[in-house]
């Protein structure tokens, strides 16, 4: 009988995730391009009320502050709620901020309708964009990224000299009547956030992969890479204790297992980065002794396994009460990934760099005020900065589809290249020389905004991504929050925006050095593991050569 078609899901790759880039880039372009206008539109309205640039940084880090408790709890409302009912209430309260701002009379109301309600709705919408990214790509994701980023570059791009316009036409409460508008899109763009399931692909299974299937429908444990002779034969040692030999299902375990594994090791190759792998890893290529070990500890987990079935609920029932609060907020909040040493330097590096860049972009516009640049100059070097990092996110995406470069190693090398662009910054005060250094600058910021998400993609696994990153919006939020009022001081202590930007060069240095450490350790880790590997390989064929002997 002929056997009916079976299909399998994938992910779209495409189709409607073109529409969530989209509506990612609509709340992204009204925040970010936001923060380096902040001074643009309100520079002039806290000068009225006698506030100093100390209160705009405590307001811009207020805002990451807020943000960062969202992104906190992010992880945990998307299991309760679910993801896309998260990221619209998250564009309702980021119109309804916006448009609170056009009562503010106060430092304090700006704290409340842009720090605290805008950036507690940003940080809901954030792990909502990059979650539902990371499940509708997964095999072009830098490519896609780069496109939704070029997207918001853009729109950061255009957002100055339209809020320019807007203040010349219009004043300072009618430009922020028009933003409450333009903002009110966040809505439309969380709207799109559909469930992957929703438009998921249906793929045909060929025969020898549905057979594979029928055969791998039994559990089988996650394995482990092993790389050894390719030319050892595949069979268990006759002297191999026998499990329940009279149990038809685990035989029949046993045999899939086998097949499975014969299939694989025809096929599989290499693995590219065991440590960002989730799925069930191959076995390739082992060696008798090694499928003796390995069946003989899947078989006693599964008389363990049966075992802890029959008295199963007493033992459940006597564990339960044990679990106290701190171990029920530790998984609450899966706070066991602070205790790797890797995801702990990729948040701290990570948060550094990105303080340092927001809050140089944040203070660039009232650095060029003080140096007596008129407001549309002022516009025209943010825009130029701002088509400049559109041109890179171009670059990055047309790029990314000849070459495959790691996204950590993209933000590595975007790091580096800031430190010495911004020693050259501040040495500069011309007009054409600040274009071109605001430029150079403009393009590498690129560098450190399109990987961020894909760094923690790479790292960290899908179940634990949404946790992983609200981790880092509040390690982030929080630094902003705790450092910024103290560069702001600093400022107005001192009167010296250069020294404020050396400051923040530090910050940025604080990311470039750790990460170089860590590629140097990790290299020379792996180069001595091949290196002992290698060594114990030679002496276990010395010693089956020499026992072949006798």
């Amino acid at each position: 009988m002929k056997k009916s078609k079976t299909y399998t899901l994938e992910a779209p790759d495409g189709g409607w995730g073109i529409l969530v880039c989209i509506g990612m880039a609509l709340p992204f372009t009204s925040a970010l391009a936001a923060l380096p206008s902040f001074g643009l539109v309100f520079g002039d309205f806290l000068k009225s009320i006698g506030a100093e640039t100390s209160a705009m940084a405590i307001i811009t880090s207020a805002f990451f502050s807020s943000m960062s408790f969202a992104g906190l709890f992010s992880g945990s409302l998307f299991q309760r709620f679910g993801m896309r009912q998260v990221g619209v209430t998250g564009g309702i309260l980021y119109f309804v901020g916006t448009g609170l701002q056009l009562f503010a009379t106060s430092t304090f109301h700006l704290l409340i309708a842009f720090s605290l309600i805008q950036g507690f709705a940003f940080g809901l919408m954030v792990p909502t964009c990059y979650t539902t990214f990371n499940h509708y790509f997964v095999k072009n994701r830098v490519m896609w990224m780069s496109f939704a980023q070029t997207l918001i570059g853009l729109g950061a791009m255009l957002y100055p000299i339209v809020m320019q316009k807007l203040m010349h036409w219009y004043g300072f409460r009618g430009c922020l009547l028009i933003l409450t508008g333009l903002n009110a899109h966040a809505i439309l763009g969380m709207l799109v956030m559909h469930p992957v399931e929703w438009h998921m692909r249906r793929v045909p299974i060929k025969e020898e992969e549905q057979e594979l299937k029928e055969l791998s429908d039994q559990p089988v444990k996650p394995a482990v890479v092993v790389r050894v002779q390719p030319e050892t034969p595949l069979k268990v040692p006759k002297e191999e204790p026998n499990f329940h030999a009279g149990d038809p299902v685990s035989r029949r375990l046993s045999h899939a297992e086998e097949h499975m594994l014969r299939v694989h090791s025809s096929r599989a190759s290499s693995i590219t980065s065991l440590g960002n792998w989730s799925g069930p890893v191959v076995v390739s290529d082992a060696s008798p002794q090694m499928m003796h070990s390995l069946q003989a500890s899947r078989r006693q987990s599964m008389v363990v396994g049966g075992a802890a079935g029959a008295a199963g609920g007493s033992v459940a029932q006597d564990d339960a009460p044990k679990k106290g609060w701190v171990r029920t907020i530790v998984d609450f909040l899966d706070l066991t990934l602070l205790k790797k040493p890797i995801y702990v330097n990729i948040v701290l590096g990570i948060t550094f760099a990105l303080y340092s860049d927001i809050t140089f972009f944040t203070m660039q516009p009232v650095y060029l005020f003080e140096l007596g640049y008129s407001r549309p100059d002022t516009a025209t070097i943010i825009a130029i900065g701002a088509a400049a990092d559109l041109s890179s996110r171009i670059f990055l995406a047309i790029t990314a589809v000849c070459i495959q470069v790691p996204s950590r190693y993209i933000y590595l090398a975007g790091a580096v290249l800031t430190v010495f662009a911004r020693f050259v910054f501040n040495g500069i005060t011309d007009f054409t020389g600040m274009a071109y250094i605001t430029a150079v600058i403009g393009f590498l910021r690129t560098w450190l905004h399109v990987p961020l998400p894909l760094v923690f993609a790479d790292y960290l696994s899908k179940e634990r991504f949404a946790t992983g990153y609200g981790l880092f919006m509040f390690t982030q939020g929080n630094a902003m929050f705790l450092i910024g009022p103290i560069v702001g001081i600093i400022r107005d202590k001192t009167k010296d925006y250069i020294l404020v930007f050396h400051i923040l060069n530090g910050f940025m240095i604080l990311c470039a050095v750790p990460w170089v450490i860590e590629v140097l350790i990790v290299k020379f880790r792996r180069r001595s593991k091949i290196e002992r590997n290698n060594v114990d390989h030679e002496e276990v064929v010395t010693q089956g050569r020499s026992a072949m002997i006798h």
